[in-house]
């Protein structure tokens, strides 16, 4: 009997265990958005055993065709809306079992050019950025961190006593003239604005510090993705971010700059390669402005002016349900105009909690094989292209085989 009663608990436990896999398997293929086109007809195929009911629909617009109540997720779904709907559906597993709902966006139909190019980056913060808090020395000869236990490495000090600081030689100057008084900092934590009363300490040479290791500015080389009709582009597939903590730089203004590769630096197993570009900080080289820096990268303005002349010819874009395993091109520049290389779309993530990584890929291209290695830092925001359309942009690089790396989809840089 006894034996009877587990053999019954292990069968359950083992279907409970492969149903939960399924629920699991089924939560991953549903995005918790997905993108169409205004006023065309639009597929998706997702091909799970699951439902979608409408929960919300929106329509300014009232003569608007409602959509339909519910959808087959295990065959072709197909949808026609405009860009003043919007809709969110209940996903159910079978019919029954609610799994997420899913937002249905829809986007204008767009063209644009695929760039590939180096650019020269240049950003300052939004206040100084508080990389480290350590001590040093007093005049007693004594150690001081006149900080610890009030900032901590990602905070960004936006103003002393009412008085804005915008760089670090503002702050050191602020400090000096303090004398050793309690000053009241504004401090930004994560998009949160507190106050933070300080003495600052004087060191063995007589000056007054905070003990802090700050920035106010970052620099290097990245990739333009693509370029709009109206002089808007996207870059890098991923935000700036701080060398030392890894955060998203808080970015008050930023400049492109014109930049050529002067050394290929090969990428090995473990060891990622590098593309160095020279680099002329100067407003005569300067071919836009930087506005925004988010986790899908930095945008702005460009001055298609002061890009080649021979730009390639504007392409539509693909929504990531329209990406297939396959081959595919990445357009990049290792010379002194960007190329087409072959590279094979292996994975496909519609849900995935790294926006960055909704693509896995893998280099193909003998000759960019060659010349690099595969992926290499500098190529992050290099376009992914397939069956005409730009679908994405590189992101990162495997380290343990840089011929292997990632990409964002596109319509996620567009957003």
């Amino acid at each position: 009997m006894i034996k009877k009663c587990l053999r019954a608990v292990g069968i359950a436990c083992f279907c409970v265990g492969i149903l939960f896999s399924v629920y699991y398997l089924i939560d991953q293929a549903v995005p918790s958005v997905v993108c169409i086109r205004a006023g065309r007809e639009e597929s998706i195929y997702l091909g799970i055993p699951a439902t979608a009911q409408v929960a919300e629909y929106t329509c300014v617009h009232q003569e608007s065709e409602e959509p339909e109540d519910s959808y087959d997720l295990s065959r072709e779904v197909r949808m026609k809306m405009e860009e003043d709907e919007s809709m969110r559906l209940q996903v159910r597993l079978f019919g029954v079992l609610p799994i997420k709902q899913m937002g249905v966006h829809v986007i204008a139909d767009r063209e644009v050019i695929p760039l590939g190019m180096p650019v020269g980056l240049y950003v300052e913060t939004q206040g100084v950025l508080v990389v480290k808090v350590t001590e040093f020395t007093g005049e007693n000869g004594d150690d001081l961190s006149p900080c610890k236990n009030l900032l901590e490495p990602g905070d960004y000090i936006c103003s002393v006593d009412g008085e804005r600081i915008a760089t670090k030689d503002a702050l050191a100057q602020v400090m000096e003239r303090s004398e050793g008084r309690t000053m009241l900092l504004e401090v930004n934590r994560g998009g949160v604005i507190l106050e933070k009363k300080v003495i600052p300490g004087k060191d063995s040479e007589g000056n007054y510090k905070l003990g802090l290791w700050v920035r106010d500015n970052a620099q290097g080389v990245g990739t333009l993705t693509y370029l709009e009709e109206n002089g808007r582009y996207g870059a890098l597939g991923h935000g700036i971010t701080d060398s030392d903590i890894g955060s998203l730089m808080h970015v008050a203004k930023g400049m492109l700059y014109e930049t050529s590769i002067v050394k290929i630096k090969r990428g090995r197993e473990g060891d990622p390669g590098e593309l160095t570009g020279a680099i002329t900080y100067a407003d005569d080289h300067i071919i836009g402005s930087i506005e925004e820096n988010d986790a899908e990268g930095i945008h702005g303005l460009c001055d298609p002016g002061k890009l080649p002349a021979c730009l390639p010819e504007p392409v539509p874009i693909g929504l990531k349900q329209e990406i297939v395993k396959g081959p595919a091109q990445i357009l990049c520049m290792t010379d002194d105009l960007p190329h087409y290389y072959d590279v094979e779309i292996t994975g496909i993530h519609l849900e995935y909690d790294k926006v960055n990584r909704g693509i896995e890929l893998k280099v193909t291209d003998e000759e960019l094989l060659e010349r690099t290695g595969g992926i290499v830092q500098g190529m992050s925001g290099s376009p992914i292209l397939q069956n005409g359309k730009l679908v994405g942009a590189v992101t990162h690089v495997l380290v343990n085989d840089p011929t292997r790396g990632y990409g964002i989809f596109i319509e996620k840089m567009l957003q």
